[in-house]
């Protein structure tokens, strides 16, 4: 019995994926050497010196080692088992904050002790896809009852509702990509279509005129109803839509002057190109789009950058940190890492599909999902077609929650996958 287990664990390590791991590592490790650069003090030290940013990352890279160990060593039932406990963890952990919480710039997302900063919405991601995964799994749903659908939406919306109070809307945002995987295991697409609608019609109406707006809502459904072949089509249906369309248009205004906050406003307004609001909200994001485009094809080569080295880009080594990369390593280095993290997705896509186990599959997708969230966002508000907001780039903006975070997310799935050869 023992050399029968000794064999199926080196039949798991035999079968990691390694493509994936190699991946992580060149992100990982460019990722250090841009924080390096972008917070390289005029004074020659250590890159070992935990004084500075880049000899604390390094010390996060470190303790990610023997913890993918020790995940890789682990049970695959421990994450199936338990995932329950994992979400109920982040989720008191979420709710701690309004307790013990430490409030920076007006959010209260961190728990603080000595030098040490904790992000619990970073890891609740892990806990919402494990328990997720396992539900779906577990109760055989094909989403065909409001029941199934609310207990679903529940578990995401549980976690998003504590990260809305703190209030960090670009956390609680990267959670709705997790209703892709819901749609891909059944969940009924017009709920997919309605959320994109109500994206799209909130932007119209911020640079529409709500009658012109409620007019081209009016005639679309007409159109729509017109050349609609179902023979069963309703007016009635279209004129409800319409109605409750031109409502929530006229509703935009108030929205959002009295729900969002000011800061929340005025980077929506930066995007919609207000002069105003660009000196003030704006400043990060003018830098950010210098910084890269001064980079050229090529880069200016590392250590080189001129608007990194001068400062010019707040908060360079977190959410701004892909600056470095347009500016340093230019077009070529930025299509480089775009590439890499690219090719993860699709590759955890690939390895997702290939699972015997649903548990597995669907946390893959879950996995999958979070990080192309987390890239598309912080490299899309970087370029300026997507307000500014406080996401970083998984396995290389600094911070030591972000890092551990995602870490824990992708080799859980690497085990999951690995155990794929002992699955029947």
């Amino acid at each position: 019995m023992v050399k029968t287990k000794h064999l199926e664990n080196q039949s798991v390590i035999a079968n990691v994926d390694w493509l994936s791991i190699f991946l992580y590592a060149v992100l990982v490790i460019f990722g250090w050497m841009n924080i390096y650069s972008a917070s390289l003090p005029l004074e020659e030290t250590s890159i070992f010196d935990l004084g500075q940013i880049y000899g604390k990352q390094l010390l996060f890279i470190g303790l990610t080692i023997p913890m993918i160990i020790v995940l890789l060593s682990l049970d695959t039932k421990v994450y199936e088992k338990y995932s329950l406990i994992y979400y109920v963890i982040g989720i008191v952990l979420l709710m701690g904050l309004f307790v013990f919480g430490k409030t920076i710039k007006g959010q209260t997302n961190w728990y603080q002790f000595g030098g040490i900063s904790l992000q619990p919405s970073e890891f609740a991601k892990i806990g919402t896809a494990l328990f997720l995964s396992k539900y779906i799994t577990e109760s055989q749903t094909t989403f065909q009852t409001l029941k199934e659908q609310a207990i679903a939406m529940g578990i995401i919306f549980l976690p998003v509702a504590f990260i809305m109070l703190q209030p960090d809307a670009g956390s609680a945002m990267i959670f709705a990509v997790l209703f892709l995987v819901l749609y891909r295991e059944g969940f009924p697409g017009w709920y997919l279509w309605t959320g994109f609608l109500a994206m799209l019609l909130f932007i119209l109406a911020l640079v529409i005129q709500p009658v012109f707006l409620i007019l081209l809502i009016v005639a679309g459904c007409v159109i729509h109803f017109f050349y609609n072949k179902n023979i069963s089509r309703n007016p009635f249906i279209y004129a409800i839509l319409a109605v409750i369309m031109s409502g929530f248009v006229f509703s935009v205004d108030y929205v959002f002057d009295n729900v969002l906050e000011s800061h929340q406003k005025d980077r929506i307004n930066v995007l919609l190109g207000d002069d105003v609001n660009m000196k003030k909200e704006g400043y990060n994001l003018n830098q950010s789009m210098i910084a890269i485009g001064s980079g050229g094809w090529i880069g200016k080569g590392f250590l080189e950058g001129t608007q990194t080295k001068g400062g010019f880009v707040p908060e360079q080594h977190t959410d701004y940190i892909f600056t470095t990369v347009g500016e340093e390593w230019g077009f070529a280095g930025s299509i480089v890492v775009i590439t890499c993290f690219i090719t993860l997705v699709l590759r955890i896509v690939y390895l997702s599909e290939k699972q015997k186990n649903n548990f597995a599959r669907i946390y893959g997708y879950c996995v999958a999902a979070i990080l192309f969230m987390h890239f598309f966002v912080n490299v899309s508000m970087l370029i300026g077609i997507f307000p500014t907001i406080g996401v970083p780039l998984p396995f290389f903006s600094y911070g030591g929650s972000s890092l551990i975070a995602f870490t824990l997310l992708l080799f859980i799935f690497l085990k999951l996958d690995a155990n794929k050869v002992n699955e029947w």
